[in-house]
């Protein structure tokens, strides 16, 4: 039965922190999303942040509402472990590396969708926001990796040095 809890905690705490990762990480990248995506954003996400930028303000022109929401979320959905006599020390060690997974699989998401985006559709209409989202991750990559007959490797790169970060956080952490 905890089973059945944990798999419905985890799936709506990942929605909603991916959500407010997304919306952290539009604010640093300074990208104005397509209304839909704004709309499911805010919509999704305000109930949240609005309560907590009065305790966190943004500070440096980043929301740091979002993201500690993102990890409010991330904390909660793990202290499903307590009901399985996991002590509190563990349940955090534990948030915090999921939470640093979530992060790494949002952008691996994004860069997947920037590669079928210009694969099969170039000039689909999330197409910009997605590049744009991308942009600081892949430049500086793109500053080492060259076109190779013409095809940008960066992509392939940038998840295969996110796939070594992520081997290196579950090391560090088990």
């Amino acid at each position: 039965m905890l089973s059945i809890l944990q798999l419905i905690v985890d799936a709506a705490a990942s929605v909603l922190g991916g959500v407010l990762l997304l919306r952290f990480w539009m604010q640093v990248t300074r990208v104005r999303p397509p209304a839909p995506v704004a709309q499911f954003t805010f919509t999704l996400s305000d109930w949240l942040v609005r309560p907590l930028r009065r305790i966190v303000p943004g500070m440096g022109g980043y929301d740091w509402a979002s993201l500690i929401g993102a990890f409010l979320v991330v904390v909660l959905a793990t202290s499903v472990l307590l009901l399985q006599g996991a002590s509190g020390e563990v349940v955090f060690l534990m948030a915090v590396f999921r939470f640093l997974n979530w992060i790494i699989y949002g952008f691996m998401a994004l860069l997947i969708i920037d590669a079928v985006f210009s694969w099969v559709n170039p000039n689909a209409p999330l197409a910009p926001f997605i590049s744009a989202l991308n942009y600081p991750l892949l430049r500086p990559i793109r500053r080492v990796v060259p076109l190779i007959g013409g095809i940008d490797l960066s992509v392939l790169v940038a998840l295969l040095l996110l796939q070594v970060v992520q081997i290196v956080l579950g090391r560090l952490f088990f």
